[in-house]
């Protein structure tokens, strides 16, 4: 059963609450409608944009520019594919202001790359390509997240100042300062710029690295993402060293002004697994904003409290008013996957396709054929796009 069948049927949400988050909001204001409006008049063009924006959004993105979603882990790649399959292509990022900042500025970094390394990124790019594409890389300039907020230049250079000889970490979401940072301590070997996973596989392989070698040593990693991200690193990195011989001790330091940060409940492990994580929950502070609204309040994604509304409790609350208590729902319907978009389409409908064109490139590799039809073709994706 396709997407859009599925989204016809009766659709509940998880709360009766406003859900949503900063960032996903500045992709619903008409000044984000005015920066799509600018990329429809140069063709041919690809709108990217990230999976948490609203479905309203991505169906008036659509009918206006050719679009597909993204996430952190792969909006690299779907970029430089894109540019890769479509000569001449004009890709608008939005509505992330500092990932798209970090985005142009890794490019411009491949440009002194050799062509090896480039080819290592993305098989189908060199230095003359990477540097053909530059110009026509556009990225919305008033999307943020307030979280990201907690990366200041005064951060960054008591970084250098204080852990001149610890790892660096970077997600591409980062403030400009520290995402720099991480691409500085990149080329030195103590550093890695790139997604949740890929900041996680980083840290466990120099760990297991250095209890390889069998002898004491303290590693520090900077970790320049949201603080929800620690617990999978405390995990991780107690499972392994729990496996060897060597006294190892393992720093993690984030990277945030200290007006940033908690105070924990006394006594408080916050739900997480005693025997993986231990005490860690323990400490009087933790890095993350103490008010705010959306992913602010407690420092990122990973603890987002309008993430925590789709919980399994809000699924069996919902479930167990069917099919008996439907009225019992009715503060709960998706009553805005009903409404339609400026072409008179359903915003199910449309809004759905991006996301699908995002799910085959991540099983093919590359973008969909229709999605590249909906390129050159610009003039039939908002009035004649099919849906099947």
């Amino acid at each position: 059963m396709c997407v859009q069948s599925l989204i016809r049927l009766a659709s509940q949400r998880m709360s009766s609450e406003r859900i949503g988050c900063s960032l996903a909001d500045a992709a619903s204001n008409p000044a984000y409608m005015d920066y799509l409006e600018a990329a429809s008049l140069a063709s041919p063009s690809l709108h990217v944009v990230y999976i948490n924006t609203s479905l309203e959004t991505k169906a008036n993105a659509h009918e206006l520019v050719p679009t597909i979603t993204c996430t952190s882990s792969n909006v690299v790649q779907t970029i430089l594919q894109a540019f890769a399959q479509v000569p001449g292509l004009n890709v608008w990022y939005g509505p992330d202001t500092y990932m798209g900042a970090n985005i142009v500025e890794l490019f411009q970094q491949m440009t002194v790359m050799t062509d090896d390394e480039i080819a290592e990124i993305h098989p189908e790019h060199n230095q003359d390509t990477i540097r053909s594409l530059l110009p026509r890389l556009h990225y919305y300039q008033d999307g943020t997240c307030m979280v990201h907020h907690l990366f200041g230049h005064e951060v960054v250079e008591q970084i250098k100042e204080m852990y001149c000889d610890a790892f660096v970490t970077a997600h591409f979401e980062v403030p400009g300062e520290m995402f720099s940072l991480a691409m500085e301590a990149k080329k030195r070997g103590m550093g890695v710029v790139g997604s949740t996973q890929t900041i996680l596989d980083f840290i466990t392989n120099r760990v297991q690295e250095a209890l390889d070698r069998n002898v004491n040593d303290h590693l520090q990693f900077i970790l320049g993402t949201e603080s929800g991200m620690v617990t999978s690193i405390v995990a991780a990195v107690r499972r392994l060293l729990g496996s060897g011989r060597a006294k190892v001790n393992v720093e993690i330091v984030f990277p945030v002004s200290s007006d940033s940060v908690t105070r924990t409940p006394s006594g408080s492990s916050s739900g997480l697994i005693s025997g993986e994580v231990g005490n860690f929950m323990e400490v009087p502070i933790i890095p993350g904003v103490a008010s705010g609204e959306g992913c602010s309040i407690h420092g990122g994604c990973a603890s987002c409290p309008y993430m925590k509304m789709n919980s399994l409790g809000s699924l069996l609350k919902v479930c167990h008013h069917l099919p008996e208590h439907k009225h019992g729902l009715l503060a709960y319907e998706a009553a805005r996957l009903n409404l339609q978009t400026r072409h008179g389409k359903l915003i199910a409908d449309v809004g759905c396709e991006p996301i699908l064109h995002m799910r085959h490139f991540q099983a093919a590799k590359s973008l969909p054929e229709k999605l590249i039809y909906q390129i050159v073709h610009p003039c039939g994706n908002g009035k004649s796009t099919t849906f099947s």
